[in-house]
């Protein structure tokens, strides 16, 4: 007698606008972060097509016919389609989406992103809100988010440029709870220096996790890191993202059910001194 349907062969069954289910795309926890997984990325933030990310930011020219035939011309020379906005927004290691969910609709005119380097979870994120936009498109919600499987430790300069982002958020990222493992954390001294580099002035990096080692960690390097400062607890309890990152991410609501501590720190970038 044969056994269930594969997880694949139950995807594929899926029609189009209907939500997928999560437990076809469960997949492993936590993934190595210097492993090599056969990513695909971009040399540079101006040769990443965003338009099947954001088909309703893409910008119009006005001349249909005249770009059809550019695209038919040489689609390797071909500039990648011009966005009316860029990405302002990026949750690194976004998991199953909830903040991205969480957020779009509070912030219908703002690019955010979500980046997993899980293959399965990674495509769970993207029907999702491929079937949300289909489900919402007479109110226009949710075409501003996307997820691309991606590895931020070693890639995130190849995705933005500098000073583009206005929010990073780290949920509940892998605590790596053995000493020898800390330098696949996801806050260090050089990876620092990356989300500061592609950080505009005064944007903020939210972090929260239910490890208080970890907490303690971040809090460290963070603020050892001459680009950022701590946001006092007041303007943080009054953030309305904080409380979306508390309450809307998978992990948040697992430890909610456990009556777990949640331990939440934001940090504000700096603005670069001027050159002597």
């Amino acid at each position: 007698m044969p056994g269930p349907p594969k997880k694949r062969q139950k995807r594929d069954e899926k029609q189009d606008g209907d939500m997928p289910q999560k437990k076809y795309y469960r997949q492993r926890a936590h993934a190595n972060p210097f492993s090599d997984h056969d990513l695909t990325y971009p040399e540079s933030p101006d040769v990443m097509d965003w338009s099947q990310h954001y088909p309703a930011f893409v910008e119009q020219s006005g001349n249909t016919s005249i770009d059809k035939d550019r695209k038919s011309e040489d689609q390797n020379d071909a500039s990648p389609p011009k966005m009316s906005k860029q990405i302002e927004i990026a949750d690194i290691g976004c998991g199953f989406g909830g903040l991205l969910f969480a957020l779009a609709p509070k912030l219908p005119d703002t690019l955010i992103l979500g980046l997993e380097i899980r293959t399965s979870v990674t495509e769970f994120v993207q029907e999702k809100a491929k079937a949300l936009r289909s489900q919402n498109a007479a109110a226009g919600l949710y075409n501003n988010i996307s997820c691309i499987r991606a590895n931020a430790m070693k890639f995130l300069p190849n995705f933005f440029h500098k000073a583009q982002l206005s929010k990073i958020f780290l949920c509940f990222p892998d605590p790596h709870f053995k000493a020898r493992k800390h330098k696949q954390r996801i806050v260090s001294t050089s990876l620092n220096s990356e989300y500061a580099f592609v950080m505009k002035p005064g944007g903020k990096v939210y972090t929260i996790t239910d490890v208080e080692d970890l907490h303690l960690w971040m809090v460290e390097h963070f603020e050892a890191h001459s680009s950022f400062e701590r946001v006092n607890d007041d303007e943080v309890e009054g953030d309305v993202c904080v409380e979306v990152m508390k309450t809307e991410t998978e992990e948040g609501k697992k430890v909610e059910r456990n009556d777990g501590t949640k331990y939440v720190a934001v940090f504000r970038r700096l603005k670069d001194p001027p050159w002597p």
